[in-house]
């Protein structure tokens, strides 16, 4: 039985993450732990929110929202023991009160699958997807991390992206042993290749052997262009649904187009799952 962890800021509670995942480990057979991540150094308040008013003093102020905070947290916590539940799939929670970021980074270590909103700042701040928060997880979680937009819609076909380079294939491999009962749902390989060169996938033999094990029903599609521009115009004419499966996210990486820039600009201008797997 596989093991995927859901990670949630208590105080603004992610809906879509809950769905995704009980989605995920529903189809999957596997073993849900939501974390909820209760920094002790982060408040749904903000410090002039503490400004003594005639009457109420600043640690009277403090203990009432304190109080406040705790019950957001509480609610959300059985928001997804519900939810669990009444899917009825096997659950566990778990109360992080240290420095969300490191929580959350050694949970990895011991998870099949992080699940979180892409666009979780873990602040009382809105910030533009992809916040710092996400990008510092993504550069060192140690496993795959399943990137969800902020309204759940049900995934209805899966797109990988190739280029080959071992990131993608490394990608394509986790995604295959961590999420096979995902498999059931259309499968469509991706590939851009310069304007000039022909459109055959780079290690075309290699690739469609390997796949052929994998992905028997994939189809293939090789595109012409800058890998930025053409995936996200032809994933927003194709619609629907998909989850987008891809490599590298490390900065400083040398793949040739799966680098950071290319899932940021996933995450800005497409509402999609995002699959995201790096080998270090």
């Amino acid at each position: 039985m596989k093991k995927i962890v859901a990670a949630f800021d208590g105080l603004k509670f992610s809906a879509s993450t809950r769905d995704y995942a009980i989605q995920v480990a529903k189809q999957s057979s596997a073993h849900l732990v939501g974390i909820f991540l209760e920094d002790f150094s982060y408040h749904s308040y903000k410090v002039y929110d503490l400004i003594r008013e005639e009457g109420e003093h600043f640690e009277e102020k403090q203990k009432r929202l304190d109080k406040k905070d705790d019950k957001l947290r509480a609610d959300a916590a059985n928001d997804f023991e519900s939810a669990c539940q009444k899917a009825g799939i096997e659950f566990t929670l778990h109360h992080d009160r240290s420095i969300a970021l490191q929580e959350l980074l050694h949970e990895s270590i011991y998870a099949d699958l992080l699940i979180i909103d892409n666009s979780e700042t873990l602040t009382h701040y809105t910030e533009k997807i992809p916040t710092r928060f996400i990008r510092d997880l993504l550069t060192d979680v140690q496993c795959p991390v399943l990137l969800v937009p902020h309204k759940f819609k049900s995934i209805d076909k899966l797109v990988l992206l190739y280029d080959g380079e071992p990131a993608s294939v490394y990608a394509i491999k986790m995604f295959s042993y961590t999420l096979a009962a995902l498999k059931q749902y259309p499968e469509e390989v991706i590939s851009v290749n310069p304007p000039k060169q022909s459109l055959h996938l780079p290690d075309n033999k290699l690739m469609k052997e390997f796949m052929k094990r994998h992905f028997p029903r994939a189809v293939y599609k090789v595109l012409k262009g800058l890998p930025e521009t053409e995936i996200v115009d032809y994933l927003k004419e194709q619609g629907g649904n998909p989850l987008v499966i891809l490599g590298a996210y490390r900065r400083g990486t040398v793949s040739r187009w799966f680098r950071a820039s290319m899932a940021d600009v996933l995450m800005k201008d497409l509402k999609l799952p995002l699959f995201i797997a790096h080998n270090k």
